[in-house]
């Protein structure tokens, strides 16, 4: 339980930095980069293989990325 928890508070400051740049191709950069370290990060905690990780969680962070806005995501609200 305290895994999935980890990675629930991993995955929400995920969305919240990828929405912070202003161009859709940076934030897929970006989205994409820590996607994949927290893919890597969730597979090392959870056992699964580390290459998995990295490309799943860089997958769901460009598609983040992409698919969001900055105004969307604001933490300055």
């Amino acid at each position: 339980m305290q895994k999935v928890l980890n990675l629930s508070v991993i995955g929400v400051a995920l969305f919240a930095l990828v929405a912070c740049s202003a161009s859709p191709g940076r934030r897929a950069v970006e989205g994409g980069a820590l996607g994949a370290a927290v893919g890597t990060a969730g597979a090392a905690i959870a056992g699964g293989s580390l290459a998995t990780g990295a490309i799943v969680g860089g997958a769901v962070g460009a598609a983040t990325g992409v698919l969001t806005d900055q105004d969307q995501i604001d933490l300055d609200d």
